[in-house]
């Protein structure tokens, strides 16, 4: 079996197009039951996050896995085939496994180094264990990963790309409507970027600080860090119509602030300015807004060139080769463990050699006492031992390498290795890893 991710991103399609394929917990659900259905996925997990729609499958046939991955995400989109596929990316084998590392590391994120994308990995993985839809093929992967993201995000400071679009977007806030000590502030959303916002703009002095979330627990625990007030979505216009400053960054489909809110906030407040900053995507506020009297909106395409800075550009680096160790110690042991099996069949057949002929020799030679037997056994077993240890030591080596499962093929062919006795032993593997 082989990995492959068929999907699509910020980096691939408008954000028009990801709000049109954005789909629901209850859609992921039937797009992964859909995908393991098909002839030639064994495994499937589904990341659909703001900015992403990607599976990752186990598959058998590179050609029927895109075909059937592609078709799935038409069926469930409702976005047509010849549309959705000129935006679509295929990864496969070591290309799928550097680009859910990348990922991971928040390499591959709209906002370089965000750390939200682990959580929603985890969270990916766990629906997709609840749904039986994956095993020890792309699990293995999927933890590898989440490995490689936290190491990123311990042993370099790729998080302050996060904090540089946060902290400029905060100064042309304050250029807006002027100094942001005393004036009062929105948040919509209580997720990392949110608190990230909140806590700049507590350093900054900001006076009043309202969270708004669908969520009220998490909106709660958000006010509480940052000694706000947490509200409901159906009091954004009153809030609104009091804060100088509107951050919003949530994970909804579709737009949270609404020109026609914004509008008749702006109407109780009619001679003063409105900073609005969507670091959402798909956009989390209403383009309409840009054109609202007295309101200025800025957004993540008007702040790329944050994620241009020397600092930032360094750590991205850091991360990348951590990503490329990670990435290859990966490798290199999924292709040890695919030669595993082909060892052991190897190994049994020896034995089974070796048993035979003592068995032809007792029956020769009755006479041989007990203590003779166990010895002719012994040196007969270290004689096949010593003869099978250079090439599997070897095998397992080369298995390493890009191309090694040839070895292992090479090595069934060489020995007349019984396909079902590598299968069965392969099977055994992953029970006894399963049990664990």
């Amino acid at each position: 079996m082989s990995i492959l991710v068929v999907g699509l991103s910020h980096r691939s399609a408008s954000v028009d197009l990801l709000e049109r394929t954005a789909l629901s917990d209850d859609g992921v659900t039937k797009l992964l039951a859909d995908t393991v259905a098909g002839d030639h996925v064994d495994e499937a997990l589904v990341l659909a996050t703001c900015n992403r729609l990607e599976v990752y499958a186990d598959v058998s046939k590179f050609h029927g896995g895109v075909q059937e991955l592609t078709e799935r995400l038409v069926e469930r989109t409702g976005v047509g085939l010849d549309e959705l596929t000129e935006h679509l990316y295929v990864h496969y084998e070591d290309r799928a496994v550097q680009h859910l590392f990348a990922v991971a590391s928040g390499l591959d994120s709209m906002v370089v180094g965000e750390q939200q994308i682990l959580g929603q990995l985890r969270a990916a993985l766990q629906a997709a264990r609840e749904e039986a839809t994956v095993g020890r093929s792309i699990g293995m992967l999927v933890d590898h990963a989440l490995h490689a993201g936290k190491r990123v995000h311990t042993e370099t400071g790729i998080d302050r790309a996060g904090r540089s679009l946060v902290s400029v977007g905060l100064d042309l806030a304050a250029e807006t409507v002027g100094p942001l000590a005393g004036r009062s502030a929105l948040l919509v959303g209580a997720g990392s970027m949110s608190a990230l916002a909140g806590t700049t703009l507590r350093r900054r002095g900001i006076g009043a600080l309202t969270i708004v979330n669908r969520t009220p627990g998490k909106a709660e625990r958000l006010a509480n860090a940052l000694d706000g007030r947490a509200a409901a979505p159906s009091e954004l216009r009153d809030h609104l119509a009091d804060a100088d400053v509107l951050v919003s960054c949530t994970g909804a489909v579709g737009t949270v602030v609404p020109a026609e809110v914004v509008s008749a906030a702006m109407a109780q407040r009619p001679h003063r300015p409105l900073f609005v900053l969507d670091l959402a995507l798909p956009r989390d506020v209403e383009p309409e807004v840009r054109a609202l009297p007295g309101v200025t909106l800025v957004d993540l395409d008007s702040l790329r060139s944050v994620l241009e800075d020397d600092e930032v550009a360094a750590d991205v680096e850091s991360s990348r080769r951590i990503v490329t160790d990670e990435v290859a110690m990966f490798l290199t042991r999924q292709r040890s463990e695919r030669v595993a099996p082909t060892v052991a069949a190897l190994r049994a057949r020896a034995q089974q050699v070796v048993d035979a002929e003592i068995a032809r020799l007792a029956a020769r030679v009755p006479e041989l006492d007990e203590r003779t037997t166990r010895e002719v056994t012994a040196a007969v077993a270290r004689v096949v031992d010593k003869l099978l240890h250079t090439p599997t030591v070897r095998v397992k080596e080369l298995a390493g390498s890009p191309g090694g499962d040839s070895y292992a093929d090479l090595l069934r062919e060489l020995f007349a290795l019984d396909p079902a006795a590598t299968d069965a032993v392969a099977r055994a593997d992953v029970a006894v890893e399963d049990d664990r």
